[in-house]
């Protein structure tokens, strides 16, 4: 059979490969896409959409538990996992069936199967049919990453899990570790923690949520703690021991081992690309641990061969991934398009209480010689808050002392992932101290916070 001839093949059909997919496809280009497993790839299938799912059930069984707080009445509250399960499913199928549609209307050919790289300007794909060969002057590598495991710690599904076992738990955990506190591990900390489970969370590094300002973590660390979680840090979880219905953990810290017995273990150490098997280090392609190495376009060095999203440099956010994946569907198309810049990307974690932040924080400000003025402002001095019930939070805004340039901005509290954006737009339109004190934000809102925490960088908060 003759190879079939693209303009743009993609591989991978998750937040990066389909955008970039269709993208192209808008641009006038003859799209192929390439996936072995799901439309929609990991992030809505198994990540971000279907935990948020999930989480969300949390929050509603947390705010049932304080009806008495908003003068309401509801008794005997319970919950069914099961049931919460198959609407998180539910809800990710619903996204899955819409990137479907999406590729028809955009009259992108979908082929699924295993793809690898042969040589430069071609796919060969693995499908149920046999093997199809096709061919582009351009290549988006799309193919995502997948949970690392540590040796020793490994997954088996039944008392050791990695995200995707804890998306559809066989039973609830009664006591539970987790091991990494990045956001993987906390969302899942917080929902079985929310719904009983005695939960421990250990992290190597010296705080939990390591990438945020360490004002944030200490905030996140004592919320946590009151809703009765266990947090170790600076402690390495070195061994486990399986029994029937019983993981036996030996727990490193401070030069001296404990042991403590879970009857579930989730491990949320990071990621790794999926990067192998495909052909990349074969046509040229430099990788360092699994993830590809390109410039600032995503470009690998290889003629027409391009890498995006959470195969190659971090953040690894699906976020990151789709603007990347425009970024170069431009790029093949002749256009000039602005490179993706990590630091103006926001991270956001959807634990109880929520993270959320954008460009640096305080002490990498310091570290890259700023001198910097860095404004608060506590949930608890902000009307709407109190109202919702919500007033354990804060907003965190540094800015550079001479120039006025918003460096970073963090938050911890209720609806921060929603909030943060506002400063995003703020650090993409370069904007400064001035123009955002300048700017009549709405009352009463979650947002005059963002207005009080600049005013206070400069000594003039009003509230507080």
């Amino acid at each position: 059979m003759a190879a079939r001839s693209f303009d743009v093949i993609v591989i991978g059909a998750g937040p990066g490969g389909y955008v970039a997919a269709i993208r192209a496809a808008q641009l006038g280009k003859s799209v192929a896409i390439v996936e072995r497993e799901h439309l929609g790839g990991i992030c809505l299938n198994w990540g971000c959409i279907p935990t948020k799912a999930m989480l969300r059930s949390a929050e509603v069984f947390h705010l049932m538990h304080r009806a008495k707080d908003f003068g309401l009445k509801a008794e005997n509250i319970s919950y069914d996992l099961d049931a919460v399960v198959k609407r998180s499913r539910k809800v990710a199928g619903q996204l899955t069936g819409g990137i479907g549609h999406l590729m028809k209307k955009n009259k992108i050919t979908v082929i699924m199967g295993a793809a690898t790289l042969p040589a430069k300007g071609k796919v060969s794909v693995k499908t149920d049919k046999g093997t199809e060969e096709l061919t582009a002057p351009s290549i988006i590598v799309a193919v995502g990453a997948r949970a690392r495991e540590l040796p020793g710690l490994e997954a088996d599904g039944d008392l050791v899990w990695t995200y995707k076992h804890a998306l559809e738990p066989k039973r609830m955990p009664k006591k539970l570790l987790v091991i990494g506190s990045g956001a993987i591990g906390i969302e899942f900390a917080s929902f079985f923690n929310t719904l009983g489970a005695d939960t421990t969370v250990v992290e190597v590094m010296d705080r939990i949520l390591p990438v945020e300002d360490a004002e944030i973590s200490a905030f996140a660390q004592k919320q946590f703690e009151k809703q009765g979680m266990k947090i170790m840090s600076k402690a390495t979880v070195k061994k486990l021991d399986r029994a029937k219905g019983k993981v036996t953990a030996h727990i490193e810290r401070g030069g001296k081992t404990e042991t403590q017995e879970f009857d579930t273990v989730i491990s949320a150490v990071g990621i790794v690309a999926n990067t192998e098997g495909l052909g990349l280090e074969e046509l040229g392609v430099k990788l360092d641990r699994s993830f590809a190495v390109t410039d600032e376009y995503c470009r690998t060095g290889v003629e027409g061969l391009f890498v995006i999203g959470d195969a190659t440099n971090g953040p690894w956010l699906a976020h990151k991934a789709s603007h990347e994946g425009v970024m170069v569907a431009e790029l093949i198309a002749g256009g000039h398009p602005h490179a993706v810049e990590p630091s103006a990307i926001a991270g956001c974690t959807y634990c109880h209480p929520q993270v959320a932040s954008v460009g640096l924080t305080e002490a990498k400000a310091k570290e890259a010689g700023h001198s910097v003025k860095v404004g608060r402002f506590p949930f608890i001095g902000n009307g709407k808050a109190i109202a919702l019930g919500e007033p354990e939070g804060m907003i965190k805004t540094i800015f550079d002392a001479k120039t006025g340039e918003l460096l970073g901005a963090h938050m911890v509290g209720a609806e921060v992932t929603e909030l943060i954006q506002g400063y995003v737009v703020g650090r993409s339109l370069e904007t400064t101290e001035e123009y955002l004190m300048n700017t009549v934000f709405p009352h009463p809102t979650l947002s005059e916070m963002m207005h009080e925490s600049v005013l206070d960088a400069y000594g003039r908060a009003i509230h507080f």
